[in-house]
């Protein structure tokens, strides 16, 4: 029998019948899912100095067990001394299984290592079902080994969805255990 991970089976098993009970959908094909992850990191030091790129993309490599890759400008900036082509972040796009492993990780591993946490906020939605999550220190992953990391900095975290709303991209999103703060 092939692996299957802990959030793909209960997605299946239990979030799909929760949310047919809860928005009233008469077939399975009509419950919102996860598409993507997509994590990215803005490396704006890397102007001057082009190895923090490459440290970016071997930290969201650790991170999603999946290789990132280098994002490039797509115009000049005279202000920043940016020019069109340069390294400028690094991103990864996960599906499948690698996408419910990572969400699994976040969940039960990383965010309760973040520093008074209680929640994360209910307001990231974008109106099309999507949910966007800011991380201000990559160390909360325990991928990342803290005698490592060159400079301590922050990512961004966005769950695609299939949802019509963000009501019911919301209640998929709790009901896979990412933990909104109470109102």
């Amino acid at each position: 029998m092939a692996y299957i991970p802990r959030l793909k089976d209960e997605y299946k098993n239990r979030v799909v019948s929760a949310l047919k009970e809860e928005f009233g959908y008469k077939n399975v094909m009509q419950v919102p899912k996860l598409e993507k992850i997509v994590l990215s990191k803005g490396v704006g030091a890397a102007v001057s100095d082009k190895k923090l790129i490459d440290y970016a993309v071997e930290e969201l490599t650790k991170i999603t067990g999946q290789k990132a890759v280098s994002t490039i400008s797509k115009k000049d900036v005279a202000s920043f001394k940016l020019r069109k082509g340069m390294p400028i972040g690094a991103k990864v796009t996960l599906r499948g299984d690698r996408m419910y492993e990572f969400l699994d990780r976040l969940v039960t591993s990383a965010l309760p290592r973040v520093r008074d946490f209680n929640g994360i906020k209910a307001t990231g939605f974008d109106g099309r079902g999507n949910y966007n999550l800011g991380v201000l220190e990559q160390i909360i992953f325990p991928e990342i080994d803290i005698d490592k990391v060159n400079k301590i900095s922050g990512m961004d975290i966005s769950f695609v969805t299939n949802a019509k709303t963000d009501k019911e991209a919301k209640s998929l999103l709790a009901e896979l255990g990412l933990p909104f703060k109470k109102n």
